[in-house]
């Protein structure tokens, strides 16, 4: 709604007529609303595995605003007033379960219901990289987080024990449990690289957004997102199971753990700055050779 109004604002001067009922629409939309932001800002703020919201919020209404809106654009009313009852009708259900992700799922419905019902589904077509975006920087569930989280911490044991083998260091994999020498490291749900994961695809998202033309690039470019953050969480815990083996075990904690972790994530977001680079001289030599 905000990426609305500030479109609407910087294509032309609002009058009473215009600007009354659409004041009056956002007013209503956060009473409505009110809860779900607010838990959704506080999470944000404190759950490390929903911080990324935080940049991609306001990133998604500032590309609203650079974008602007679609010549000729035009509400349709009747789309529009149909998605804004099912997203009430899913708030009021979701707020009688407290279930907190369909209530910041109807929020994100009714958003975009308004967007359909002053400007259209052209304008939320174009508005595609920042609607993205928002839905991106909601949450999931525990029970999907959890789900997921396991797999991946399965997967970053089985290959960091593997490179620790390969480097000659006795080890012995139970489970999500790398048993060293007089030591065990626990890759729990946090060192899963789910939060990584999901930092990378919104990156992916963003960076296949301003850089890439063609959808097809861009989808390459998120589902490379996914085996890099894989390999390079592994080669996170191979590090981790190196250092504490041969150097210091308190290299597996603490300050020295947490600053593997950014490393080991600058290096992710620069191989896939690398892979958008080869997509984008990928996408100019096509035009060039259908030219």
């Amino acid at each position: 709604m905000t990426g609305a109004v500030l479109a609407l604002s910087r294509a032309q001067p609002l009058d009473w007529r215009r600007g009354l009922p659409l004041l009056a629409a956002a007013a209503a939309f956060v009473v409505l609303f009110w809860s779900p932001m607010v838990t959704l800002g506080r999470d944000w703020w404190s759950d490390p595995d929903a911080g990324h919201g935080l940049l991609l919020a306001p990133v998604a209404v500032y590309l609203a605003w650079k974008r602007g809106l679609v010549a000729g654009a035009k509400g349709q009313v009747v789309a529009g007033t149909l998605i804004l009852l099912a997203a009430v009708l899913l708030r009021y259900v979701s707020g009688l379960a407290a279930e907190l992700f369909t209530m910041r799922a109807s929020m994100l419905g009714a958003l975009f219901g308004l967007v359909v019902f002053y400007l259209g589904f052209r304008q939320l077509l174009h508005w595609w990289l920042p609607a993205s975006l928002l839905v991106l920087s909601v949450p999931l569930p525990d029970v999907v987080l959890g789900s997921l989280a396991l797999p991946l911490q399965l997967r970053a044991s089985q290959m960091g024990a593997g490179l620790l083998e390969w480097r000659d260091v006795p080890v012995a994999l139970s489970g999500n449990v790398i048993r060293l020498p007089g030591r065990s490291l626990f890759v729990t749900e946090a060192c899963s690289g789910l939060r990584s994961l999901a930092s990378l695809i919104s990156l992916g998202l963003l960076i296949g957004g301003l850089w890439l033309r063609h959808p097809a690039s861009r989808v390459l470019l998120l589902v490379a997102a996914i085996p890099v953050a894989m390999f390079l969480n592994g080669i996170r815990v191979f590090l981790t199971g190196f250092l504490v083996f041969y150097v210091n075990p308190k290299l597996g904690e603490g300050f020295m753990h947490v600053t593997e972790g950014w490393i080991i994530f600058v290096v992710a977001f620069a191989i896939l700055g690398g892979i958008a680079l080869l997509l984008t001289r990928a996408e100019s030599w096509v035009g060039r050779r259908r030219a």
